[in-house]
């Protein structure tokens, strides 16, 4: 046994490693959605099974689930190749093999400790362009993975501490951005060296023995602690649907279904009502699945440690035939859509069990929008980002307004940035009106991006979701505003065929595009919510007079303020009708 005071400072040590990785990262790469945005992770990983022991704090979540998959896809590949050595790195972006999709670059490295693995550490970050149909990736008219970018298999990038140069050169020909990519890569490469020097100093001075004891009490810790939370909600079966918009190709909605099943300390999450595989780029792996879901319950149970004994006492129900579980081509580009709304069936669902864990659900989706062309001296440029929206209200409060995805401790990357880096300029950035979902807790508001090309041409795309479902609400919360995309033509304002998903718009100087993007769903009944709460909402120019009379059932006078006693005469009226039998 570790003692406790050992064990909290090993614990620390070992996220310290993790954080110093992720800043390592952060302060080095050439990419503004690793570097300001913070699209990237970096953690430490069981020697033998490739699990999950340690992920830095700056990084994003969803990768901690899909990490461990990653590290056991090397494991596997080792095993079948019996060439593993001490300073091998390998690298891959496989979205079926312990990937999420093509963007995000996978490094991992074996830590060698006597002739031995001790553990992996590893980096993921999201490159900005690693070619396929469209400038930065996000191809939402992709019907299989050729068409998102380049594929690399688990290969070595490092052989013996020797690096290879081909690899890389296939890396940069196959980008439209290779000096970016260059940067990125080298940049997790630092983080990894600086991961390996770090760990190593921590076992020359407390022993192989003492840490591997602490990582192992620490998982067994976070599956303890897990089963005492689930075990203290009722047992029974909670249910949620949600909808997708369409996949990009055929406009159809597609359903999301879980059953989550609450037995003493053990939990099972059953996606058996969900839609098929689909042709376009909103599947997922059964990987990225999972992960998505242990951020969901990392949102319900925030003190349960980031390690993989989270998932222990969790069993997934994911047919193969799924959304949920494709292989090999089928296109995974926008799997930021998809978990995302598997996070909101996972916070609807607890809604049922226990509401006082959950929130309303939050704005879903990224919009990941790019704009591309040539700078008069001929240089390519590539401007590809994502942004914010309003979160869900929750039991001890309003929801975030302009927040980023719940999938991510990612920032949005600020428009200075931006506007410095591209030929564009943002005409506005600002809050969106009415844009929450009422409530108790009223959700927070999405916002309004409208954004000009300062250059002479360019082409774009959208990659969004929630135009047609709106973000819902959770126990008599009213869902929020639903997303809207316009972009200026000569003729005027065009909106995409599918709502929030398009390929090849063209833009000429001076045109922009407008993002108005999703608030976050509301908590509880709005007729609860206070009118000081609403006064103050209306005074901020968070909701109209309008939308307060039609939404929270207040009486407005003649002067436009709030009628008090109008108000509670009226609210105990309906709050009447709707609680008779």
């Amino acid at each position: 046994m570790i003692d406790p005071v050992t064990l909290a400072v090993l614990n620390g040590r070992l996220e310290q490693i993790a954080d110093e990785m992720d800043a390592t990262l952060f302060r080095s790469a050439f990419n503004p959605i690793i570097a300001e945005a913070h699209d990237a992770s970096h953690g430490l990983y069981d020697g033998k099974t490739g699990e999950t022991l340690v992920q830095g704090k700056s990084g994003l979540p969803i990768f901690v689930g899909a990490m461990s998959f990653a590290v056991k896809a090397v494991i596997e590949k080792a095993e079948k190749d019996s060439d593993m050595c001490e300073g091998d790195v390998y690298i891959f972006n496989d979205p079926y093999d312990g990937g999420t999709h093509l963007s995000d670059f996978r490094l991992v490295k074996p830590i060698y400790r006597n002739g031995s693995v001790f553990c992996f550490i590893a980096s993921v970050g999201h490159y900005h362009d690693v070619g396929g149909n469209v400038p930065g990736n996000y191809n939402p008219a992709a019907t299989e993975s050729f068409q998102e970018g380049v594929l690399i298999p688990p290969v070595k990038l490092y052989e013996k501490g020797k690096l290879r140069q081909d690899i890389i050169d296939i890396m940069l020909a196959n980008s439209r951005l290779p000096g970016s990519l260059y940067g990125d890569l080298n940049g997790q490469i630092n983080a990894l060296e600086l991961g390996l020097n770090r760990i190593n100093e921590l076992l020359d001075e407390y022993g192989d023995d003492v840490v591997f004891n602490a990582m192992s009490e620490l998982r067994r810790r976070a599956n303890k602690l897990m089963q005492s939370y689930i075990e203290k909600l009722p047992d029974g079966v909670y249910g949620a649907v949600d909808w997708l918009d369409n996949d990009g190709i055929i406009d159809k909605p597609l359903k999301l279904e879980l059953k989550i099943r609450i037995a003493g300390n053990q939990m099972t999450l059953d996606f058996r009502g969900s839609s098929l595989a689909c042709l376009g780029p909103v599947n997922i792996s059964r990987s990225t699945t999972i992960a998505a879901c242990y951020v969901a319950m990392k949102h319900v149970f925030p003190e349960v440690p980031a390690n993989s004994g989270v998932l222990d006492s969790i069993e997934f129900i994911i047919p193969e035939e799924s959304i949920l579980s494709v292989k090999a081509p089928r296109p995974v580009g926008g799997y930021t859509e998809t978990i995302l709304r598997l996070i909101d069936l996972v916070f609807q669902a607890m809604a049922e069990a226990a509401p006082e864990l959950t929130n309303g659900c939050a704005y879903g989706t990224i919009n990941a929008l790019s704009l591309a062309g040539y700078r008069e001296d001929g240089r390519r440029w590539v401007m590809f980002s994502f942004f914010g929206g309003g979160h869900g209200g929750h039991p001890k409060g309003d929801g975030l307004s302009h927040g980023n995805a719940p999938i991510s401790t990612a920032t949005i990357p600020p428009l200075e940035i931006l506007e410095a880096a591209y030929p564009v300029m943002f005409r506005q950035w600002a809050l969106r009106a009415d844009s929450g979902g009422a409530g108790k807790n009223r959700g927070g508001l999405g916002a309004v991006y409208e954004i000009e090309l300062l250059e002479k041409s360019a082409e774009g795309f959208i990659f969004g979701e929630r135009a047609k479902y709106a973000p819902p609400g959770v126990l008599g919360g009213k869902s929020a505003a639903l997303n809207e995309f316009y972009f200026e033509q000569n003729e005027g304002d065009s909106t995409p065929p599918m709502g929030s998903k398009m390929v090849g718009i063209q833009l000429m100087n001076g045109q922009a595009v407008r993002l108005e993007t999703p608030g976050g769903g509301g908590y509880g009944d709005p007729l609860l919510r206070s009118i000081d709460a609403i006064t103050e909402d209306i005074r901020l120019g968070y909701i109209s007079p309008e939308n307060a009379s039609k939404e929270y059932g207040v009486e407005l006078g003649p002067d436009g303020e709030i009628d008090v006693l109008a108000t509670q005469v009226k609210r105990n009226r309906t709050l009447k009708v709707e609680t008779m039998p």
